[in-house]
Formats: structure tokens, C-alpha cells, sequence
């Protein structure tokens, strides 16, 4: 270390002590201080105030920042050095030690890269302006300094130490969670993530843009901005699987944020459904989807998935329920005994008038509850007991057979009747649903079964027959791998957010489920109100090194996509390392380059494979030759790093230290959309390094690769 740098590294030291003395201090105060466990409502919310402190405090003493941003406001005379970190920390006199990253001042650590124009930041004030003189990163860990690097020093030429400081940070291994970003968000994340809280955004990313990441800080950004009007419990995200859930779980615990519901579709929407359905199981059909060959029977499926994905079933669904909802209630009077009678046109005024504004099956039940009482007063008139009695059986028993001309309806017995029992539907209705639609949905409804499709729109007569719950109308969703949802779903759940507050993110070069998703962002644009809308292309990779982009690029360029190619940051690696293998030594070959990769210290190693049935025989090859090897298939509920062997449709989302795609041959990989697709996501779950074993006959989809692009291993 030279001297300037040396002289850097101690003055950032003996700072670093002095805030972590103050720190300790502020700490000991707090603690000093008897837990309050009172029924006094103000000495409640200062006791919540002091916890909140004590944890801030010893998160925080650990890294308490990462970056310092000196800074003069305008008009001002003093230069201010500030320190930004995960959580802010104060001393007296509300003296700021820390700057939390998400403050207003501290988004100019972020949108400011140097040169000569005056810096800004949206105070609440209104606009601040001034002059940088220094922007530095900072690297302590367990309040030890470790690094010091000079992103931007007045007066000097210190722009290139900016990706010095990224790729280091990008050069680290993985283990099996995914970790924040808050000390290398770059300036087009930022503006996502501080982008207003009313605003739905889409966000096109290519594979290893920190799209994920990203939303998630926003999430953390919302809540400290707008944290009177915002409540973290009433906010979302949607994820593919539950092992993608587990995968990011730790990001969210880490900027200090807590209470944000996580769950894929399915779970959410069986949940509020409360009813007892059978979801099919996809383990099976997914291994026949992403095999090499589609039967016409999932062709049809296929139709009937999308068709059941698409804003004209919702439109469908809507007629359908209001062509019930006229004439639901029976067309006779009703007549609980002699002398006692409802007019049939009484009833339709209570349901048509007075309770105009409940919802379906809410106006069934107050008109039932009604009805019971209107006996119940009518019976105040007899005097005999036992007539009484009588009476009241006999008016029960026509009441019930009044009402089954009036079922009570939940989402799934609606659902059953529509395509079970047509005759209720008029025949302009019944004309608008594809025979595919009816055939799939038909034969799965008679053997009591639902499909992953069906939730959307069980979920859409949920709403109408009950109402959305003030429990589900959030502040504040989420949508990742956006690309694989449908229109329908995302219309629904638009119902339920009021603010219309959304960051919906996904990538169309990695939208491989056939079968469902969408092909263009303007599917999901149209839903939205478009002078409200923002849409944002995130084409910087930070996940792989340039030799693995540009491999992926040749791949996914034959696909003929509309989206642009990824662009990597300048973090050179190894070139992809192609390997033609034979039956008898492919087994070799793979625990050879693992054994290789793990000298290298690479912790988390993807053996990718085409289906979960390929996966398996592979995983059992690798064991009975003593290797240490984890299986994940569709069912997997954690991921927990090491070597593991996966199918490639499994791998999206996930990334690891290094990949080896194995049997990338002629007869795996066609030259497809779909193959192109999957063989992209495949190549981008890597890091550092890339291998791809073939046999005689490689696919065309790297048959085609520049020679210059990847090194042959013997």
C-alpha cells in the first residue's frame, strides 16, 4: 500500500474507532434503561422507539457504513462529511453519525458520478444543491476496516475506481442466499428503487441485472419514505417457487426490514380461498414441457392455459357472473305457510335495491337472514305452541326448498357449474370459450382437480361473490419473474391495490414456460393507466463475467428476440470451457471439473441438466461414485449451496459460483425459441466460470459460437 493510500486507510480508521466508541455509548444508554411492559400508551411507543434503537445499534456496529460523501450545500461554507450505512445512527441533539442510505442526502452517494456539474438531492424542503468533493466506499466488517477506495476526488482523475470497487464486490463467492446491494447500487437501480410509491413500474432485466435485488431495496426505500402512510405488513412479493422465497429470504432481515409477506400465487390464492381444492401436481407435466418432445395433448393444454391466462376469460368471467347475478334469485313467491307469503317481487327489490352495493353472496345471506326473521315475527302471532312449532318445521323445510333454486355459491361450485353445467350460460356466453378450454378444464373438474391456471380466475369470482377483504388490499406488491404470470393475474391483483403501487420485473429473454406468461410487456402495460406507468430496461449484467455474457449473447440472439442483449461490466474470467464426452467418460468428466472448480474454492457448483427425470439418474450416477451432491426438483423448499445437480428450467433465479451444462447435443437442445431460451438461462446462472459438456453431435445453438468465444478441453 502506498503512502497516500496508507495515509487513507489509518484517517478512516481512527474514525471508524471514534464512531464505534460513540455507538457503544448510545448502545449502553439504551440498554441502561428497564424494559417498560406498562399499559401507558406513550410509555409503550417510547419503549418501542428505544428497541428499535438498541437493535439499529447492534446491527449497525458491526458495518456501520460503507460509504462517505463529503458534500457542501450551496450558499454554505462548511464542508460535511457524510457516512452512509444500512441503518441511521444519531447521536445528541440529533448529530448524525450515520447517514441511513435510504435519506434523501443519501441518494447523491448513488446518482453522482463525477464531473464538473453542481450534485442535487429532493430534500423535503424542496431541491438541494451543491458541490462533491469526495465520494469513498468502505468496507468494514465486524468493525474492523478492511478497504478504502476513492470513487470520485475533486480535482483529480479517479473514474475508473468506481468498477475497481464493483468488481470486487462482484468477484466475491456465493453461498445460498442472496445478499443486498445497498453498497454498489448504480444509478439507473437507484432511480428504480426512489421512483414514487404510486407508480407502477415494469422492469425489463437482462439475466444478472439485480432486478430481484433492486425491487427488494425498494421495498426497504417505501417503507422509510413513506412510513406514515405505508405499513411493511401490508405489502407483498410474489415469487416463482418457495425455494426462490428461502433464496432471498436474508435481504430484506438485512436492511433492517421485517413483516413483508412472501409467497408464490398458489399459496396465496388457496389461501384466501379456504376452500378444500386439489392444485394438479406440475412436477410431471414440467418434465414433459421442457422435454424434448410436446404430445398434442399438451399442445391443447398449452391453448387452454393461455387462453384462461388472457384478459378475455376475465372479460368472460365478468358476463358470466353478472348473467347469474340477474337471475339468481327464484322467480316465485315465497310462502312459508298458509296466510304468510313474500312477494317474489319483495325479494328481487331487497336484492336488486336495497343491497345493491354487497357483494353476491353477501346479499344471498342478508336476504336468507332476513327472510328467517320475517318467520320469526310472523310466528309471534300464533298463539298455541305446538301449532307454532308445526308451523316453524313447515316454513324451514320450504325455505330450504325455496333456496335450492338459489344455491349458495363459493368460487369453486361457480367454477364447476360454468363448465359442467352450461344451460345457466346464454349461448352467446358459451360461444366465446375455445373447445380446448372446455375439454381440459372438464375433464379436470369431474376428477375434482384444479390446475395452476384456474387460481386466477377462482380467485375473480372469489372478489365478486364476497368481496376483496381489507386484509388483502395491499399498499404495496411486488411480481418477480413477471414474464411466466398472465394478464388475468395481473389484472387481479391490480383489484387489489388500491394505490396502484406495483414493481413488476422479469426478463422475456428468460420466459420458457411456453405454455403461460407473456411474449411483450404491453400485455401487462394496457392494464395500467399509461401517463402513470414507467417502464425501465436494465441491460447491465453484474452476475457474469464478460466471456460467460458473451457466450449467453451468441445463444439467446438466435432466439430473434425483441429485448436487447445483455452488456457485462468489465469483470474479465476464464473462457467458457467446451467439452465433447462420450457415454463411458461422461461421469468422469463431470466430477473432474467439479474437483477443479472446487480447488478453485468455488463453494456453489449447478450441474444443469434438460428434465427432472435426466437430473435424477445423473444425481444417482454422481452418488454411487462417492461424490457429495444435492438433487433439487420441483418440490425443493430450500437451496442450500454446495454442488447440486438441477434441471435448467429450475436453475432461473437462482446463481452460483460456477455451471456445467451437460448434454448440450443435437438431440437436447434444438435450434427453438424455447431451446434458445432455456439454454440462456442455463449459461447466465454463473459467476465465474462456465463449462458445457456435448457429446459428438453438439446443438446448433453451439454449433454456431465463435472459436474465440470459448476454449475446447480435453
Amino acid at each position: 500500500m502506498d503512502q497516500p493510500a496508507q495515509n487513507l486507510f489509518e484517517e478512516e480508521r481512527e474514525y471508524l474507532g471514534e464512531t464505534l466508541k460513540e455507538m457503544k455509548k448510545l448502545l449502553a444508554k439504551f440498554e441502561s434503561i428497564p424494559e417498560y411492559v406498562g399499559s401507558d400508551f406513550t410509555e409503550q411507543l417510547l419503549e418501542e422507539v428505544r428497541d428499535r434503537n438498541r437493535k439499529s445499534l447492534r446491527v449497525a456496529m458491526k458495518e456501520p457504513y460503507f460509504g462517505r460523501l463529503d458534500f457542501q450545500e450551496e450558499g454554505e461554507g462548511k464542508i460535511v462529511p457524510l457516512y452512509i450505512g444500512k441503518t441511521g445512527v444519531a447521536k445528541e441533539a440529533d448529530e448524525q453519525l450515520v447517514v441511513d442510505w435510504r435519506a434523501p442526502v443519501a441518494s447523491m452517494f448513488y446518482s453522482f458520478i463525477g464531473g464538473d456539474e453542481n450534485a442535487f438531492y429532493d430534500s423535503p424542503e424542496g431541491i438541494i444543491e451543491g458541490t462533491v468533493f469526495l465520494k469513498r466506499n468502505i468496507v468494514v466488517r465486524n468493525e474492523t476496516l478492511q478497504r478504502v477506495v476513492d470513487a470520485y476526488v475533486k480535482g483529480s482523475q479517479t473514474d475508473s475506481v468506481t468498477d475497481e470497487f464493483l468488481l470486487y464486490k462482484l468477484e466475491e463467492n456465493k453461498d445460498n442466499r442472496l445478499k443486498d446491494i445497498v453498497s454498489t447500487i448504480q444509478s439507473e437501480q437507484n432511480d428504480i428503487i426512489r421512483a414514487p410509491r404510486a407508480t407502477p413500474l415494469i422492469i425489463q432485466g437482462v439475466a444478472g441485472s439485480g432486478k430481484t435485488t433492486v425491487a427488494l431495496h425498494r421495498l426497504a426505500f417505501l417503507i422509510y419514505q413513506y412510513r406514515e402512510q405505508l405499513r411493511a405488513d401490508k405489502m407483498i412479493i410474489f415469487a416463482p417457487n418457495r425455494m426462490f422465497l428461502d433464496y432471498i429470504s436474508d435481504v430484506l432481515p438485512e436492511l433492517g426490514v421485517g413483516d413483508i409477506q412472501q409467497m408464490t400465487f398458489q399459496d396465496w390464492a388457496l389461501a384466501i380461498l379456504d376452500e378444500k381444492v386439489n392444485v394438479k401436481e406440475m412436477r410431471e407435466s414440467l418434465d414433459q414441457w421442457f422435454g424434448t418432445e410436446i404430445s398434442e395433448s399438451l399442445v391443447q393444454k398449452g391453448e387452454a392455459t393461455r387462453w384462461k391466462g388472457s384478459l378475455q376469460f376475465m372479460h368472460f368471467l365478468e358476463k358470466a357472473i353478472k348473467s347469474y347475478e340477474k337471475n339468481a334469485v327464484p322467480t316465485q313467491d315465497f310462502e312459508a305457510f298458509e296466510g304468510a307469503k313474500i312477494d317474489k317481487s319483495t325479494i328481487s327489490q331487497w336484492f336488486k335495491v336495497e343491497y345493491q352495493h354487497y357483494p353476491l353472496a353477501k346479499r344471498r345471506e342478508r336476504i336468507v337472514n332476513r327472510i328467517k326473521s320475517w318467520i320469526d315475527g310472523e310466528l309471534k302471532y300464533i298463539a298455541s305452541q305446538s301449532v307454532k312449532k308445526d308451523l316453524k318445521k313447515k316454513a324451514t323445510q320450504r325455505l330450504n326448498a325455496y333456496l335450492k333454486n338459489w344455491p349458495k355459491h363459493t368460487a369453486v361450485s361457480f367454477y364447476k357449474e360454468l363448465f359442467i353445467k352450461t344451460k345457466q350460460l346464454p349461448e352467446d356466453l358459451l360461444q366465446l370459450i375455445p373447445e380446448s378450454v372446455f375439454q381440459v378444464t372438464t375433464t379436470n373438474l369431474k376428477k375434482k382437480l384444479i390446475e395452476q391456471e384456474d387460481l386466477a380466475p377462482l380467485m375473480y369470482i372469489h372478489n365478486y361473490l364476497f368481496g376483496i377483504d381489507s386484509s388483502i388490499k395491499y399498499h404495496h406488491i411486488v411480481i418477480d419473474e413477471a414474464q411466466d404470470y398472465s394478464p388475468f393475474q395481473i389484472a387481479l391483483l391490480k383489484e387489489m391495490n388500491p394505490g396502484n403501487s406495483f414493481t413488476i420485473l422479469g426478463d422475456l429473454s428468460q420466459s420458457i414456460y411456453t405454455y403461460q406468461g407473456i411474449d411483450e410487456w404491453e400485455d401487462f402495460a394496457s392494464i395500467f393507466n399509461q401517463s402513470e406507468l414507467k417502464y425501465y430496461e436494465l441491460k447491465q449484467s453484474y452476475r457474469s463475467t464478460m466471456e460467460i455474457i458473451h457466450f449467453a449473447n451468441e445463444v439467446i440472439s438466435q432466439a430473434n428476440l425483441t429485448v436487447g442483449l445483455a452488456e457485462p461490466v468489465f469483470r474479465s474470467g476464464e473462457k467458457v470451457k467446451m467439452m465433447e464426452v462420450t457415454n463411458e467418460n461422461r461421469i468422469k468428466s463431470i466430477i473432474e471439473a467439479v474437483k477443479q472448480l472446487q480447488m478453485k474454492q468455488m463453494n456453489t457448483i449447478a450441474i444443469v441438466g434438460r428434465t427432472e427425470e435426466e437430473c435424477t439418474a445423473l444425481h444417482s450416477a454422481l452418488l454411487d461414485k462417492g461424490m457429495t451432491v444435492s438433487l433439487i426438483d420441483a418440490k425443493q423448499q430450500k437451496y442450500e449451496g454446495g454442488v447440486s445437480v438441477v434441471p435448467v428450467y429450475l436453475s432461473k433465479g437462482l446463481e452460483f459460483d460456477a455451471v456445467l451444462l451437460i448434454d448440450v447435443n443435437e438431440d437436447k437442445y434444438v435450434n427453438t425459441k424455447r431451446d434458445a431460451k432455456l439454454l440462456y438461462v442455463g449459461c447466465t446462472r454463473s459467476l465465474h466460470e462456465l463449462w458445457v459438456f456435448h457429446s459428438q453431435a453438439p446443438s446448433p445453438l453451439i454449433k454456431s459460437i465463435k472459436d474465440s468465444l470459448f476454449v475446447r478441453v480435453e
